[in-house]
């Protein structure tokens, strides 16, 4: 199937139809849930109002995490297989994933001024997301350079696949140390979360996650829009 996908053609004729689907039903997901935790659920009786951010943060700091997990295995890939769509898959997913985890960091901000009485805190698990955040620039500048300087994309690859070892950081920093940040509320088996409250979130998470695949497909798309251009472009001048 891996094999299969990396040929565009064929990659094309599943991307094409899906990229709408992905796109636009992650939306409507997002829209609902969003509607649901501003109007339909109760506020926190400790944070009151503000808990409501945590509709938009908690899928910005999951797929912030699973965007760099998804870089991660596109550069794998291109190392092992030499598929030809990894590479361009890693470069889709890059500016996608920082933005999530600047989102993140954002909306952790806002949601800190309230409950923890400052915009930022050097926080384990805020910290980690920020170099997680700088990672993914560094990640892009690498990939650019590399490709104006004519390389063969093993070193951004490699650098992708390093940048995992901050995943489990992140993922474990609020048991590690001693942090204003929360513990884990929402985990795949369980939930400390309230059910009036938890809904909205079940939509938010699935919906950014959805637009977050269409997103990079229609990058990718783009990419390769692109490359096909410039070689007709090519064959037209010689």
């Amino acid at each position: 199937m891996i094999h299969a996908l990396a040929n565009p053609t064929r990659f094309l004729k599943i991307a094409r139809p899906l990229t709408p689907i992905l796109f636009w039903s992650g939306l409507l997901l997002v829209l609902v849930g969003c509607w649901g935790g501003l109007t339909q659920t109760p506020p926190d009786y400790l944070q009151k109002e503000s808990v409501r951010i945590l509709y938009i943060h908690v899928p910005s700091a999951w797929l912030g995490m699973g965007g760099w997990t998804s870089l991660a295995v596109a550069c794998f890939a291109f190392l092992v297989w030499r598929h030809p769509l990894a590479s361009l898959a890693a470069r889709a997913i890059a500016p996608v994933g920082a933005v999530f985890a600047a989102l993140c960091l954002l909306t952790g901000s806002i949601w800190g001024r309230p409950t923890w009485g400052t915009w930022w805190e050097w926080d384990g698990r805020l910290t980690s997301m920020l170099l997680l955040f700088f990672i993914y620039i560094a990640w892009i500048a690498l990939e650019r350079a590399d490709r104006e300087r004519g390389g063969d994309g093993r070193i951004p690859a490699l650098f992708g696949i390093a940048g995992t070892v901050l995943l489990p950081v992140i993922r474990y920093s609020v048991v590690w140390w001693q942090t204003l940040h929360q513990g884990q509320s929402l985990t795949l088996t369980q939930s400390s979360i309230d059910s009036t409250m938890l809904w909205p979130l079940l939509m938010t998470l699935p919906g950014f996650s959805l637009m977050f695949g269409g997103i990079v497909l229609m990058r990718m798309r783009a990419a390769l829009a692109n490359q096909r251009v410039e070689a007709r472009l090519r064959r037209m001048a010689a």
